[in-house]
Parts: structure tokens; C-alpha cells; sequence
């Protein structure tokens, strides 16, 4: 669901059903298509569902007036001074007034932070172009409508509606507490206190997610829950801890039980300790949150950024005075998945920064969104302070952690290390301003040399990545805006601004938007033109033809890289059955740890299918160490061959070609449906790299997934064990499981991976020729004879789309 619906449903009073609305999936898009029925399975209510059907049908109203309203285009210069606002504010759902004074507070905002406005002004013409070109589409597609419901007048509806795209850059940001990663996003956003930073007893507890309000010129703060059973799940294992614990110095040194104590500190006060599980269930402890009893989101709306500070606070923030006592407010992070903060800047509407923990979440729905966040970053940032940048174990151990799931098991394409506090230095014998200036920029070259010397070393997280992914940043919040004693440029918050603007850049997409639209609309006009005869014929058998051989060369070019990858990965099982035995030693036997610590991680570990995740340091994870020879065995084929920042399969997609140029000159009858043709192949090879570039962390990720499957069982076993002799019964029924599961274990991972790219493979094929081999067949097949008339549009359309591309 998008933050549109979410607006509607909030204006008008239903917030307790946007979790209904997101879970069916219904955005914008498919808020105007929905009818009576579809609005009796969303709304269960009566009353709350004929308030919804009477705005929905007003909205409808307003929408096919302002359609019937808007002309083709509008003049260039009212265009640009109104781009920033008319192409993403929605259409009012009530008075004209309220909509009219929004805009006038969009208009009166802060200033936004130059290099922002910079690179804004600069993509004004994209912005006023897409806007053209989409109002013709919304108009065409309008046509379309009150025409005969025919096959190719489906097809045509269809293209349409998949013009529109909503890419999201995601860029996660890492950093252990009191490294500067909110003041530096504050920065980036240019507000100062927006995200609470500063407290050392402090710090941040829940995932923050920072974008661009594109709904209303408000701060706002939409807040999504960890559900009320796994709730109830944290207060059991609680209760269940202090049953089976007679010791209070155990429960003391135990890292579970402080961090489940901490959160009920948060959240009770000191009266979880004398309360059960049921009692703390009871909804007086609830009352400012009813949204947590409903399973609903919660959104905070206000005016100014402090404002909404201040109110968020409790939502996002561990404090050293807990709440839950009398005159105390209560602290809800505890009970808080994910909060969504959103500026009124001109912040790049496709970017959302993620200030994410290193190591995901005790929680399972903490966890898994972690997981899915971490897996999407096209960007990540370790932020350290610049002090021990290089040294500092913890920052390289987050990177460590997560090179898989962000590199061939995700889609990073830039890692950045993020130094901060560079004007945190000793200036004692320093006198002049330009003296500590120096001073600064000398160490934050040294310090850049120094990172990246330590990133080369890092041999296995490199094969996950290009050597060009990689760059380091010396920045200074404070700095940035006091101003003092480096200039903004100096500070490198402007660097990563422009940053952020590049990687937000529209200009591809824009591209794709408009020369798609050119190609529906070349293949809407000439088939009003076109007649039955040889010269068809021919065209189409050609096209066939060569449809045909492209696929097969396609094929033939998979099947060698599925040889490749069988090799490999067979290399990869036989070394894994010959150091199974060194990867257990090392890892139930570690060195310099004593038994009785290593006693309570292997356990916990046990417990959790595996993996046990401390609050500091590495995570113990068996399933990674008994993957690792064969991860190693494809990690650089698998990036070769699935690369983040380039043409997946080795390019052999990007090389399908139907060779419409040669016969655009040799058939001018039939030019116009060429080139919708060729717009329509080369929309389809973008959007399968994509689709492609998702699906390539599932064949990844089934290395350890199928490893993990398989140590179940002994998990569970190990994990019931109590007891003198705890630690050597776990340790030998994990080592004489793996060596019993040798020869099927490694080889059943290597097998599942094959099926996933296999299938993978065979999808990709399936859908380019039949895709392919559809829009042959419409395009110069169908029998229609009834088409709206273009010719008007077409020609605006080309001349934007040949602006578009000299820009």
C-alpha cells in the first residue's frame, strides 16, 4: 500500500483498516478500481463501509473531473515553477481550501539544503516532461476505455498501467550506538533535531526508515507494531527464565534476559516483577496506544521537526529512566517494529535511509524485516567515528556479518564508510582557523588511506563486490552546521548529498516512461493504419524467425553458465566434506573462551536454529560455517554472473535483439509498429534484469537454507539437553550429525541450488519469448478496426521523448 491510500484512510477516519487495505495490496492504482463488492471484503463494518463508499465515490467524481478538465500539456513556464509540488501532491479528497492552503505552507518551508535544490533544478525539465507524457497516457488510456473491449484494447489498457513504476533506492545505515549515525542523518536532511542523538544514555532501538513526505507538507512518524502474540511471547520466556532459575546472578550475566527486562523496565516499571504474563497483557497499560491492541499503524502528524521529536521519542528511544511508574510517561520502543519518519524537504522522493542495528533482532518479525531491508540496501553505510576508524574491530565485524545477505544474496552496489566527527581532533597548539582547517583534511586523507588498506585485506567480502563499490567519507555534523571551522564542502555532508540525488536520479526511469508511452502509441496509430497484405506477412515471419534464434542462442549461452556453476559447486562438496571437521573444531571449540561463556552461546544458539546473535561482536552462526566451502566455490562466478551493478547472465539478455532497425528501413509501412516493437523489447529486458536481480538472492540464499533445513533435527536434540555434561553432549551430537549427513548434505545444497537456477533460467526464457511473441502477434495479427485517434498525442510524444533524450 502507498502513502496515498494511507492519507485517505486516515482523512477520513478508517486508520483501523490500513492494515487491511496494505495486506490485499491495494495502492492507488487499485483504490479507484475498487467496487462494492471488493469494499464489502475490506471493511467488515457497516457503518465505517458506506462512509468509505460514499468518499470513495466523491473521489472517483473528483478524479474524472479533473481529467475531463486537464489539458495536454501545460505551458512550460507555469510548469516549472510548479513541478516540485503538482506532480506529487494528491488530488484534495475534500475542499478546494485545504488543499490550496497546503500548498502554501510547501511554499514557505525552510529552504532546502543547496546541493538538493541544485540537482532538482537540474532534472525540472525531466519532471515537467514526465508530467506531459503521463497526462497524455492518463487521457489515452481514458479512450481506450470506451472502446470496444477487445484483445489488442486489453493488451493496450495493460501496457499502460505497467508504465508506472515505484522504485525505492534503500540505503541502510549501520554503526554501533554513539558512532554519530543519526546526527548524520540528521545532516543530510538538514534538520538538526529531527532524529534525537546526542544522550550517551541513549540510543536508538527500533529501525528508522527517513523519506520524503509526498503527501502533505507535514513531519510525520507512521509507526508499525510488533504484533500483540509476539508480545505475549517475550513476557513468557520471561516468566518461564525466572521459573527455571534459582540464581539471581545467573539471570545477572544472562544478555537475553537483560535485554527482555530492559524492555519491560521500558514499558512497566518495576511492576512486571511482581505481575504474570496475563497480567501484563491488561489494556490499561496500553491506553495511549490502542493501535497496538488493534493491530494497526499509528501515525503522528506535526507541524515543525521538534515537535515531532519530541512526540516520537518514546516510540524509538531506550532511556536510563525508564517509564511505567507514577508521573513517568511509559516508553513504547519495546513493543515497536519499524518507525517511518517522513520530512516535507525536497529530499529525493525515491531514497529511504534505514538506520538499521548490525545484527537483526531477537524478534522473529523484527528479524525478518530486518532480513528483507538488509537484502534490498543498494547502499550501505558503515558509520564509525574517525578516531579508530580503521582499528575499531566492531565496524568491520558488521560488514563481515552482512557481506553475503547485501552482496550475492542482495543488491548492494556501494559500500561506504561512513568516518564521522572528523573536527574532533587536538587543537591545543594550533591559532588560527586555517591551521585547524589543515589539520582536519590531513587526517581525513590519512584516514581514507588507512580504511581502505584495511577493506583490501578483506579477501572474501571482495568477491561479493567490484572493486569500484567501495569508498570512504570523513564527515562532521556538527560541523556542517555551525560552520566554524570547515566549510560545508569540507564537512562531506554535501558529498553524500549528491550522492543520494545521483542514486535518486530519475532520468532512466523517466526514459523507460516515455519511451514506452511512444512505443503503445506508435502501435495504437499504425494499427488504425494498417491493411492486410504480403508486406505483413513477410514482417511477421521475419520477426518469428528471428525470435527464434535469438531464444535459442539465449539458451545455449545459459546452459554454459549452468555447466559452470555445477562445476564449481561440485569443487565446493568435496571440499566440504573433506574440512567439515577443521569448520566444527574451530567452531565448538573455540580458542581462549572459557567453558562455561561458550557453554551459554552454544546453547542459546541451539536454540535458534543455529545462529545466536549477541548484543556486541560476531555472531556465532553454524549454518554460515558449514556453507562456507561452498559459497566460496561460486562467490566470484555468482557475482560474475548476477552483478549488482551491471547486466545480469553475462549480458546474454541485454543482447536480445529482434534486429527491428533493418527492418524498419526495409518495411516503412509498417514502421510505426516496429517501433513499438523495439520500445517494447527493450521495457522487457529492463524489466527482467530486475526481476532477475531479485530472484538471484533466493538461488544464493538455498545454500543455507537447505544446510540449515538439515540441522534441525540435531538442533533440537542438542538444545534439550540439561545438566553436568551439557556442553560436551550438544558438541558431539552437532559433530556426529554432520559427519552421519556428509556425503547427502553438501550434495542435496548443491542440488537445491541447481534446481533454483535452473528454474530461474527457464522462467526468464518462457517469459521473454512469450512476451515477445505476444506483441508480434498483436501488433500485426489482430483483426480490430476500431482505434481511438493518436496521431495529435504521438507527435507530442515524440518531440518530449527527443528532448527527453538530449537532456
Amino acid at each position: 500500500m502507498d502513502d496515498f491510500v494511507c492519507k485517505i484512510l486516515n482523512d477520513w477516519g478508517l486508520s483501523e483498516w490500513i492494515e487491511t487495505f496494505r495486506e490485499q495490496g491495494v495502492d492507488k492504482k487499485y483504490l479507484y478500481c475498487l467496487e462494492d463488492q471488493d469494499v464489502g471484503e475490506l471493511i467488515s463494518k457497516v457503518g465505517p463501509r458506506a462512509h468509505f463508499r460514499k468518499k470513495l465515490r466523491l473521489l472517483k467524481e473528483e478524479q474524472n473531473r479533473n481529467e475531463d478538465t486537464l489539458p495536454l500539456s501545460l505551458p512550460i513556464e507555469q510548469e516549472q515553477k510548479n513541478t516540485t509540488v503538482q506532480a506529487e501532491v494528491q488530488p484534495s479528497t475534500s475542499d478546494g481550501g485545504k488543499r490550496k492552503l497546503d500548498l502554501e505552507k510547501f511554499n514557505k518551508r525552510e529552504p532546502t539544503p543547496k546541493r538538493f535544490r541544485r540537482s532538482m533544478s537540474a532534472s525540472l525539465p525531466e519532471l515537467r516532461i514526465l508530467s506531459e507524457v503521463k497526462n497524455v497516457m492518463r487521457h489515452v488510456l481514458d479512450k481506450l476505455h470506451r472502446q470496444e473491449n477487445t484483445k489488442l484494447n486489453s493488451f493496450l489498457r495493460d501496457k499502460i498501467r505497467d508504465l508506472e513504476t515505484d522504485r525505492r533506492e534503500l540505503v541502510g545505515v549501520f554503526g554501533k550506538t554513539g558512532a554519530g549515525k543519526t546526527s548524520l542523518i540528521n545532516a543530510l536532511i538538514d534538520e538538526r533535531k529531527l532524529l534525537p542523538s546526542g544522550d550517551v544514555d541513549a540510543c536508538t532501538s527500533v529501525m528508522i526508515k527517513v523519506e520524503a513526505n509526498m503527501c502533505n507538507t507535514k513531519y510525520e512518524a507512521h509507526i508499525e507494531f510488533i504484533t500483540k502474540e509476539e508480545w505475549k511471547d517475550e513476557l513468557w520466556s520471561v516468566s518461564q527464565f525466572q521459573e527455571n532459575t534459582a540464581d539471581q546472578k545467573k539471570e545477572d550475566e544472562d544478555d537475553d534476559y537483560q535485554d527482555v527486562a530492559e524492555k519491560l523496565s521500558a514499558l512497566y516499571g518495576e511492576e512486571w516483577k511482581q505481575k504474570s504474563s496475563e497480567q501484563l497483557m491488561d489494556p490499561k497499560y496500553f491506553r495511549e496506544i490502542p493501535e497496538f491492541l488493534q493491530s494497526t499503524g499509528k501515525i503522528l502528524s506535526c507541524e515543525t521537526a521538534n515537535e515531532l521529536s519530541a512526540k516520537m521519542i518514546k516510540y524509538t528511544r531506550t532511556e536510563s529512566n525508564h517509564g511505567g511508574q507514577k508521573g513517568i510517561n511509559r516508553w513504547y520502543w519495546p513493543l515497536v517494529k519499524c518507525v517511518t519518519v517522513k520530512v516535507p524537504h525536497d529530499f529525493p522522493q525515491h531514497i529511504t535511509l534505514v538506520d538499521l542495528p548490525g545484527n537483526g533482532d531477537r524478534n522473529k518479525s523484527r528479524d525478518t524485516m530486518w532480513k528483507g531491508i538488509v537484502g534490498n540496501c543498494s547502499t550501505v553505510w558503515i558509520v564509525t567515528e574517525i578516531n579508530r576508524a580503521a582499528a575499531e574491530q566492531e565496524s568491520w565485524d558488521i560488514l563481515k556479518n552482512v557481506a553475503s545477505q547485501i552482496g550475492n544474496g542482495g543488491e548492494c552496489r556501494h559500500i561506504h564508510i561512513v568516518c564521522t566527527k572528523s573536527d574532533d581532533i587536538d587543537d591545543s597548539d594550533v591559532t588560527t582557523k586555517a591551521e585547524t582547517q589543515a589539520l582536519i583534511l590531513k587526517r581525513n586523507a590519512e584516514t581514507k588511506e588507512r580504511v581502505t588498506k584495511e577493506f583490501n585485506k578483506l579477501n572474501k567480502i571482495k568477491k561479493h563486490f567490484s572493486d569500484e563499490c567501495f569508498q570512504v567519507f570523513t564527515v562532521s555534523s556538527r560541523e556542517f552546521f555551525r560552520k566554524r571551522d570547515l566549510s560545508p564542502e569540507d564537512t562531506e555532508i554535501p558529498n553524500l548529498q549528491e550522492f543520494l540525488q545521483n542514486l535518486n536520479d530519475c532520468h532512466s526511469e523517466t526514459l523507460n516512461y516515455v519511451s514506452g508511452a511512444h512505443g503503445i502509441l506508435s502501435l495504437i496509430h499504425g494499427a488504425s493504419r494498417r491493411k492486410e497484405n504480403d508486406r505483413i506477412k513477410e514482417v511477421f515471419e521475419a520477426l518469428e524467425k528471428n525470435l527464434t534464434l535469438q531464444i535459442e542462442s539465449i539458451r545455449n549461452e545459459m546452459m554454459k553458465i549452468y555447466n559452470v556453476f555445477e562445476e564449481h559447486l561440485q569443487e565446493g562438496v568435496e571440499r566440504s566434506k573433506n574440512s567439515y571437521g577443521n569448520i566444527l573444531t574451530s567452531t565448538l571449540y573455540p580458542h581462549k573462551r572459557d567453558g562455561r561463556g561458550f557453554h551459554k552461546q552454544l546453547k542459546k544458539a541451539v536454540e535458534n536454529r543455529g545462529v545466536h546473535r549477541p548484543k556486541k561482536g560476531r555472531e556465532m552462526n553454524i549454518n554460515i560455517n558449514l556453507t562456507s566451502d561452498l559459497a566460496d566455490s561460486i562467490d566470484e562466478e555468482f557475482r560474475t554472473t548476477f552483478p549488482n551493478d551491471g547486466k545480469c547472465f553475462k549480458g546474454v539478455i541485454y543482447s536480445f535483439s529482434l534486429v527491428i532497425e533493418e527492418l524498419k528501413e526495409k518495411y516503412k509501412d509498417v514502421e510505426l509498429q516496429l517501433v513499438s516493437l523495439k520500445s517494447e523489447e527493450e521495457r522487457l529486458k529492463t524489466s527482467l534484469n530486475k526481476s532477475i536481480r531479485e530472484r538471484k538472492k533466493t538461488v544464493y540464499r538455498s545454500l543455507i537454507k537447505t544446510i540449515e533445513e538439515t540441522m534441525q533435527d540435531c538442533y533440537k536434540n542438542a538444545a534439550a539437553f540439561t545438566g553436568t555434561g551439557t556442553l560436551q553432549n550438544m558438541r558431539e551430537t552437532i559433530e556426529n550429525h554432520v559427519h552421519g549427513s556428509k556425503n547427502t548434505m553438501f550434495e542435496n545444497a548443491k542440488k537445491v541450488m541447481m534446481n533454483h537456477l535452473h528454474n530461474l533460467m527457464m522462467d526468464v526464457l518462457t517469459t521473454l519469448e512469450d512476451t515477445m511473441r505476444e506483441s508480434i502477434e498483436v501488433s500485426l495479427k489482430t483483426d480490430d478496426t476500431s482505434f481511438p485517434d493518436v496521431s495529435a498525442q504521438l507527435e507530442m510524444v515524440q518531440k518530449l521523448c527527443d528532448e527527453l533524450k538530449s537532456c
